[in-house]
This record gives structure tokens, sequence and C-alpha cells, in this order.
């Protein structure tokens, strides 16, 4: 029986079994000062590649930490290969997209410029933050990258050949989404591409439906905001083509 922990982060370092791990300040205070542990108390820790491992505080100060291995508590294995191009939004919308993108299990964000979006800075270093702390809580063993952002046609011009692009597509003729998810191959690379508030320009719609790995599909009746159709379009993938769905293993899922 897998004991609880006070604790769960995610480190960059190799998780080996009876080895030294440094975690940063921020998260050393979060454990001194926030969660009041100190050593001998337990946490987990995670780090992409090693699966989920118990670990014991040996030392915790002001100035830092000193966290030992224990065993492994999960091992690691693959997760659905989705990837979520969306149009950047205002700060607070976007780190709650950033969020709900991670607990939905996203292995990869990637902001795209398109021609109505407002937004103009992205602060990845902000988002990759959110990005590790949803992961943290949902216990999802790995983090999904997050891109700098691109021009949406970059995007495309760069796109990768085997990977089909699901495009939500307000007012525009498409298959409702869940009719459309299940005429496509479950074991494939996946991408949900996900407009501004404003919606996509009548050109780069038109474009995109031109596109051979491009699937459009419809969120219903209603206009979403971006974030609120991100989560829509990703909980709809997750039932039908991922993870949610009865069934499913690791081994559906192929590399990026």
């Amino acid at each position: 029986m897998t004991e609880s922990c006070a604790a769960r982060l995610f480190v960059a370092a190799d998780l080996r079994e009876n080895g030294a791990v440094a975690v940063t300040d921020e998260q050393a205070h979060y454990l001194h000062h926030v969660l009041r542990l100190g050593p001998g108390d337990r946490i987990a820790l995670f780090n992409g590649r090693d699966g989920e491992c118990e670990a014991r505080i040996e030392a915790l100060t002001k100035k830092g930490a000193r966290i030992v291995v224990g065993r492994q508590r999960h091992r690691q294995s693959r997760e659905p290969d989705l990837w979520l191009l969306f149009a950047p939004i205002k700060r607070q919308r976007i780190d709650i997209l950033v969020e709900k993108a991670t607990e939905l299990g996203v292995a990869a964000l990637h902001p795209v410029f398109t021609q109505h979006t407002t937004v103009d800075r992205v602060n990845i270093d902000r988002l990759r933050a959110h990005a590790i702390e949803a992961a943290e809580q949902t216990e999802r063993l790995t983090v999904p990258t997050v891109h700098a952002p691109v021009a949406l046609v970059d995007a495309l011009a760069a796109w990768p050949n085997h990977r089909r692009l699901i495009l939500c597509a307000e007012r525009r003729q498409a298959m409702p989404i869940v009719d459309a998810l299940q005429g496509l191959e479950p074991a494939a690379a996946h991408a949900v591409l996900i407009g501004p508030e404003g919606g996509f320009a009548d050109a780069e719609l038109d474009g995109l439906v031109k596109l051979p790995f491009v699937t459009p599909v419809s969120l219903g009746p209603r206009v979403l905001r971006t974030d609120t159709a991100a989560v829509a379009a990703l909980a709809c993938w997750q039932a039908v083509l991922g993870d949610w769905r009865a069934g499913w293993t690791s081994s559906d899922a192929i590399p990026a």
C-alpha cells in the first residue's frame, strides 16, 4: 500500500534511490514556511522521466533543503500525444487555460499569433510555472512543454506531416467535435487549435480548411471564449481518443 506524502514536487534532477536531490529556493520556502514540514517528513518527487519516487527531508532551513530519494512509487508511463495551439489571451485567462490544459493531459502548449490576436506578449516563464504547479496537483508524471509563441502561419509552415490538427472552427459548417473525433485514429499524434477572442479571420479559416492535415470541428451553437473552448475541446478529445476512454493503455500513446 502506497503511503501518502505531505507534498509533491517536480524536480529537474534524476531520481535514484538513496541519491540526494536539490530543490529550488522557492520549493524549500514552500516546504518550510507554507507546509511547515521538517526533517523526517516524506514528500513525493517526479521529473517526467523516472516515474514518481518517495523522498525524505533530511534537512530544511531558510537557506535550502536536503532531500534524499527513496523507493519508486509509480513507474513512468507514456501519456497521450496531444498538443494545444491557442491564441494568447489576457493574463488571468491564459493562466487558467494553461492550468486546465495541464490537468487535461496536454503534452505541449503552443501559443500562436493570429490576425485577430490582441495580446502581443506572452510570459513563458510564468506559464511554465503554472504548468508545473498544475502537474504537481494533478498527479501526472510529466509537465507539458511550453513553447515560445510564433505566428500561426509559421507554425503551419513547419507542421509535422504525421500530426492531425483539429481546428475548432467557429461560424463555419463543421462536423460536431465528437462525431469528427470518432473518425480519427486513436493511436496517432493530434493537436487542437483554438482561435482568439475575436475569432479567426476568414482568410485564415479558408486556408486552414484546405490543408490536408486539418480536421475542422464544431463546439456547438454557442460562441465560447478561448479558455472555455480549449477545455471543452480537450475534454472531448480525451473522452473519445485519449486516456479517459475504456481500455486505454500507455501503448496507445506514441512519441512526439
